[in-house]
């Protein structure tokens, strides 16, 4: 998902050389969310030029090799910009990896069920960036950084857009059905968080809670979709609920990051965010969150029964990565704050997926228990 949240803000919409205030309460989304609205005027110091007075069509890239019917719509999912799609897939990864020694899951099943939870990813970030255009369809005109998106630019028509939103809901759908029926019953609730989302952005100052709650969801489907049920496995619901717990702590840091981008048009337009909140402590914030996401994380592993690989690929590369990243990052530079915000999820998650995937290979292949035999003889013999 390139997509984004949002904080209250008036819009400000470039006409010639005039400003012109709208007077409409929009807010800043960034572009990893599940849905993507309006940001404010740019300045030059920002990641994206606010120059453009008119539409280019990409010239490289995958969309560009689209057919010119299709681009419109693959823009629409923000098919160019995957970030969000990997920040909605690896919690999912997480929880099948975690959850494959309980439910003594074999390799394919594995490889399987981690590749079907990807698709959905794809499809449901898509198809939440379709639902945040369709919201903001009359603001987005107005406003640098969105007047060029696909219903924006009115290269799709709102009725086209719900039409193409109902063949991503169906293929999600396709998608769900895919996996045990209990999945159906821990998914359902999920559309709650993904329904009020939009709305959250609007009406509060920290939208960063709702989107980790909304983020984080498929750090809980894992466990279901290999036919475990938290509510009756006590190892499966509290590895869950950390796993769950921390993915959420992981969601507020990146996006804090994130948030710093847009620090100085937020102090112009005189409104709150979490970015201006602790703008003078934030990495002694983002070093909180850390902690609290990899103590959790590692909750998770105790409470799942991961072995020794687990806590030093998965936990040791998380605390590598996290620390880098709140070291290195340079939160009054946007360029730096999105480099960290792209490459720090595949750093980051990509580091506790392996840990994670290596753990699972030597519990399936019995590599601790023949680590610890030699140990049991020799207590034998003594």
């Amino acid at each position: 998902m390139t997509s984004s949240y949002t904080r209250p803000r008036s819009t400000i919409a470039i006409r010639s050389k005039s400003i012109i205030h709208t007077g409409a309460a929009t807010v800043r989304y960034n572009s990893h969310a599940p849905f993507a609205s309006p940001l404010t005027v740019q300045s030059p110091s920002t990641a994206e030029p606010t120059s453009a007075t008119r539409y280019t069509p990409p010239k490289t890239g995958l969309v560009a090799s689209l057919p010119q019917s299709w681009i419109p719509y693959a823009e629409l999912v923000r098919l160019d910009k995957p970030t969000g799609t990997y920040y909605l897939f690896f919690p999912c990864a997480f929880s099948t990896l975690l959850a494959a020694p309980l439910a003594s899951s074999p390799p394919l099943q594995v490889l399987g069920t981690m590749g079907l939870f990807f698709t959905g990813a794809l499809i449901m970030r898509g198809a939440g960036c379709t639902i945040n255009d369709l919201w903001d369809r009359n603001l987005d005109p107005h406003v640098e950084r969105t007047k060029f998106r696909p219903i924006a630019r009115r290269a799709v028509s709102p009725r086209r857009a719900v039409v193409f939103l109902g063949v991503q809901l169906l293929a999600g759908l396709g998608v769900l059905l895919q996996f045990p029926t209990s999945c159906l019953w821990f998914g359902i609730p999920s559309l709650l968080l993904v329904t009020t989302y939009p709305l959250a952005k609007r009406i509060t100052y920290y939208p960063q809670a709702v989107l980790g709650l909304t983020f984080s969801w498929g750090a809980m489907m894992g466990f279901p979709a290999l036919g475990i049920d938290p509510l009756s496995n006590h190892a499966a619901l509290e590895s869950a609920a950390a796993l769950y717990s921390s993915c959420v702590a992981w969601t507020i840091l990146y996006d804090m990051i994130y948030a710093h981008m847009d620090i100085k048009d937020d102090v112009a337009a005189g409104i709150k965010s979490i970015a201006l909140r602790y703008e003078h402590n934030t990495k002694t914030v983002l070093s909180a969150l850390a902690t609290v996401q990899v103590s959790l994380l590692a909750a998770a592993g105790v409470a799942a029964g991961a072995g020794p690989i687990f806590f030093v690929g998965s936990c040791g590369s998380a605390i590598l990565s996290l620390g880098i990243m709140i070291w290195r990052v340079q939160l009054k530079n946007v360029q730096s704050c999105w480099w960290w915000f792209k490459n720090g999820c595949l750093f980051t998650g990509g580091g506790i997926t392996l840990g994670m995937l290596l753990d699972y290979m030597a519990r399936a292949t019995g590599l601790y228990k023949d680590a610890e035999s030699p140990g049991k003889v020799i207590t034998s013999e003594a």
